[in-house]
């Protein structure tokens, strides 16, 4: 029996439950006739309703954001859990604020207790890329499946 739910445009209560667990998000960004080219992200569900990560502002994914805005995110449940994903669409933000502050708060929830032990990975990565960016992607459609 399918539990999946008509789509909508906002997160609801149950979405950012998954969502704020430290899973990996499969980013996927439009391309025009390009295959799209699926990449796992580190993200924050933000209390605005959108979702945010940080990349190099000078990656293909930045690149291709800024000449076509669209993207997608879809995090679904580890295995041995009940299936359940959700996945949203929308348009993307590249915003020069605040990824370094990101970059370390996703540090700390991926990596969780031994965030302090490799925060000299963190900032040696953050060194070595020091033009970081935030993209914020807006949800304009969300859809959802759980078990």
């Amino acid at each position: 029996m399918s539990n999946a739910s008509s789509p909508t445009a906002s997160l609801t209560d149950e979405d950012l439950e998954l969502l704020r667990r430290p899973l990996h998000g499969i980013l996927s960004v439009a391309a025009g006739p390009l295959p799209p080219q699926p990449r796992p992200v580190w993200f924050e569900a933000t209390a605005e309703g959108t979702l945010q990560l940080f990349t190099g502002a000078e990656t293909l994914k930045v690149r291709r954001l800024r000449r076509d805005p669209r993207a997608s995110l879809l995090v679904a449940a580890p295995a041995g859990e009940r299936e359940r994903w959700v996945a949203v669409t929308g348009r993307t933000t590249i915003e020069t604020d605040g990824a370094h502050d990101l970059a370390a708060r996703l540090a700390a929830r991926y990596w969780g207790p031994d965030a302090p032990a490799r925060a000299a990975e963190t900032a040696a990565g953050q060194t070595a890329e020091p033009d970081l960016v935030r993209v914020v992607l807006h949800p304009e459609r969300v859809r959802r499946y759980r078990m």
